[in-house]
């Protein structure tokens, strides 16, 4: 069995990464913590886990005894715990913050994070790109919610060097994309049946986004143009994306199902997507449709699952060797 810990439980990610690892057959909770809620029930903090575990948050924290450790702190906290605090040197960290996502290149340097260190040993986790340096590493940096379900979008794109012009993104996501502290955006009576943008081009984002698509097309000379929504539902992301090219369709779609085919949890559908069928699932669906010498792109995911923690118990399966799936086999919400 994998031996767990969790720093920063008592959230949204660690309630969801808490309900995948009870239920996960190769992994076990050491420990769950959290200064504010020591002692008390994770199931009265995280109250749809009822019945299902009588796991406690800790303020202990026991790394001689796990195997790997995940961080779901805000972002900024990751790197100021690694400097207060020793890890052993053995102990696998995934880190669901945005603190060590980026490398520091040149072409990036300008959009990094004044929390991102320009020099770390963390490999950027995202599957579908990096499987392989996933499997060898000791320290993963999980992406981005908005990132993932982008990334998925324009990924096969790039890899047939498509991206030239500027690139257009409009995508929505749920409340909880705003995490679990209420503020006036996430309040019902202001969110629901109601729309609104926030940080129009300058999201937080964009410059893993521009990381990987120069990875994958060796050049990014084209900005990503992206307007992030809040949507009035509580999780998941929907993404249209618009590429000018005069590539022909047909070879774009096969190009799609070419770079997903090994894929676990990416799949290329012939037909329009909608949200719910990736809801509560670690799946993300991607669609291309032409018109003239646009190219739609529609992606979605789960922002708590592949956008987040399901992404992150993929990572810790492949770090461990394990199957890619264990634990993630999760009906979409659908109806």
């Amino acid at each position: 069995m994998i031996k767990v810990g969790i720093l920063g439980a008592a959230g949204y990610t660690g309630g969801e990464l808490i309900r995948l690892l009870i239920n996960h057959p190769d992994a076990e909770i050491v420990f769950a913590h959290s200064e504010s809620n020591a002692g008390n029930s994770v199931s009265g903090v995280h109250e749809g886990l009822y019945g299902e575990s009588n796991l406690l948050f800790s303020s202990e924290m026991p790394f001689d005894d796990i195997d790997v450790v995940f961080f779901c702190f805000g972002h900024g906290k990751s790197e100021q715990f690694l400097k207060e605090h020793d890890i052993p040197a053995h102990v696998k960290i995934i880190d669901l913050a945005q603190d060590f996502r980026l490398n520091g290149s040149d072409d990036i340097k300008s959009n990094i994070s004044e929390y991102t260190p320009e020099h770390h040993d963390f490999v950027y986790g995202l599957p579908e790109i990096n499987k392989q340096k996933i499997a060898t590493a000791m320290h993963v940096a999980n992406p981005g919610c908005f990132a993932t379900c982008i990334q998925l979008g324009l990924l096969p794109a790039a890899q047939m060097k498509l991206i030239t012009e500027d690139v257009t993104v409009n995508a929505i996501t749920g409340s909880t994309g705003a995490g679990q502290k209420p503020v006036c955006t996430t309040h019902f009576s202001w969110r629901n049946n109601n729309l609104s943008i926030y940080k129009p081009f300058r999201h937080q984002h964009i410059p893993e986004i521009r990381q990987s698509v120069k990875q994958i097309q060796g050049f990014l000379d084209a900005s990503i143009d992206f307007i992030p929504y809040r949507g009035d539902f509580p999780r998941g992301i929907f993404a249209t994306i618009i590429v000018r090219t005069n590539a022909p369709s047909e070879d774009i779609v096969t190009g799609y199902k070419e770079f997903y085919q090994d894929a676990a949890f990416t799949h290329y559908i012939d037909k329009d997507i909608d949200l719910k069928q990736v809801v509560n699932t670690n799946k993300a669906l991607v669609h291309v449709e032409k018109f003239g010498d646009k190219l739609l792109i529609t992606s979605c995911i789960d922002n708590l699952l592949k956008g987040a923690v399901g992404q992150a118990v993929q990572n810790m399966n492949i770090m461990f060797g394990i199957d890619e799936t264990a634990g993630l086999r999760l009906k979409a919400s659908a109806f």
